[in-house]
């Protein structure tokens, strides 16, 4: 747990929702500051830092797709999005965007909370990364570069801007070279355990590493499929 008492920007246009989750969060400990639609969810981030946002996806003013991307373009911090949808499409279209996590209502409030405690949790881990003085500060193959201390990543020399899942799992991969890590394996790694989670939400997040990592997504340099398995990052250096 950091020094700090976390703070959670809730976003959600039903007041007995936030009502209901805001509850619990703050007898765990956090600060909880609500927003009832999109405009002002982007107003409160815009006036102090948080830790964790969690965003309904249909709101009025602004849909909280569209503020997961607006936060996405300018910040890495956490986003977990909460859905009435089912659809899988719905699912994927908050992860295309940004969103790190979901989940779908109806939950259980045993769900919920499990959610934002290890993605608070791992947060608040990786802000002590390089300092252990066994792991590298900088690891280093072909033209990737990744920044452990600073969360960083540069790939033919430019910047690339990622996730806070995607870091994650960009560098849980590069840290064991050749290693295969299934979905499940990887889920537990980021978020303490695979509950409530489809393992389906990896591929996605890898897709996006492709995507900005290697010349062609179709034919890799750095992240490997096993088929039927999971993943691997390249075992040469």
């Amino acid at each position: 747990m950091p020094d700090h008492i976390p703070r959670i920007l809730l976003a959600d246009d039903e007041q007995s929702i936030q009502t209901l989750l805001s509850y619990p969060l703050q007898k765990d400990g956090y600060e909880v500051v609500r927003a009832s639609d999109g405009r002002e969810a982007l107003a409160r981030f815009g006036e102090q830092s948080f830790d964790l946002v969690v965003l309904d996806v249909m709101m009025p003013r602004m849909v909280g797709l569209e503020v997961c991307r607006r936060l996405r373009a300018k910040s890495s911090v956490p986003i977990i999005m909460l859905t009435a949808k089912a659809e899988e499409i719905d699912k994927v279209l908050g992860l295309e965007l940004g969103a790190d996590d979901y989940i779908t209502k109806p939950f259980s409030m045993r769900e919920f909370r499990s959610r934002v405690k290890a993605t608070l949790r791992r947060a608040g881990m990786t802000r002590e990364a390089g300092v252990d003085g066994d792991a590298e500060p900088v690891l280093e193959v072909l033209e990737l570069q990744i920044d452990l201390a600073r969360r960083s990543v540069r790939v033919r020399g430019a910047e690339v801007r990622t996730t806070f899942v995607e870091f994650e799992i960009l560098t849980a991969l590069a840290q064991s070279p050749g290693r295969v890590f299934t979905r499940e394996m990887l889920l537990t790694r980021i978020w303490g355990d695979s509950a409530y989670r489809d393992p389906r939400t990896i591929d996605v997040h890898i897709r996006h590493l492709r995507e900005k990592l290697e010349l062609d997504a179709k034919d890799p340099e750095y992240l490997f499929t096993v088929r039927g398995v999971g993943y691997r990052f390249r075992d040469s250096r």
